[in-house]
């Protein structure tokens, strides 16, 4: 288990940015994935953008590519999220996300294989 705390919500006028920070706590396990996941309004869980630990390699769902850029700091386990040019589109709740025991490469943007959550945090678009 993975204790995740996400921050850096809020709320911002469209085409401006933003940036989310993941804490990632203590664990009993390892894990080689971590990445956002939002829920909009109406809408189901979705990825945003995932990152391979081993070697720092991102995917992205299509609706963020080019505007989206998720990051690491290993040395004070952090993970972070900086989005730039927002569209209201994007206003959700953000989560933080690791995976389990198994092992992928790359890593998805499927929900499922993610098992440690963090509370969420808002972002709006205006």
């Amino acid at each position: 288990h993975v204790q995740l705390v996400e921050s850096g919500g809020g709320s911002v006028q469209a085409g401006g940015s933003l940036t989310l920070s993941c804490a990632a706590g203590r664990y009993t396990y390892k894990r080689n994935c971590m990445g956002w996941f939002r829920q909009r309004p109406g809408k189901d869980r979705e990825g945003v953008a995932v990152l391979w630990i081993g070697g720092a390699t991102t995917t992205y769902a299509d609706s963020v590519k080019g505007r989206f850029i998720v990051s690491q700091d290993n040395g004070k386990n952090t993970l972070n999220l900086q989005m730039n040019s927002l569209k209201p589109e994007d206003t959700a709740i953000y989560y933080c996300a690791a995976n389990g025991g198994a092992y992928y490469n790359p890593c998805p943007l499927e929900s499922s294989p993610y098992r440690s959550w963090g509370q969420g945090t808002q972002v709006t678009v205006s």
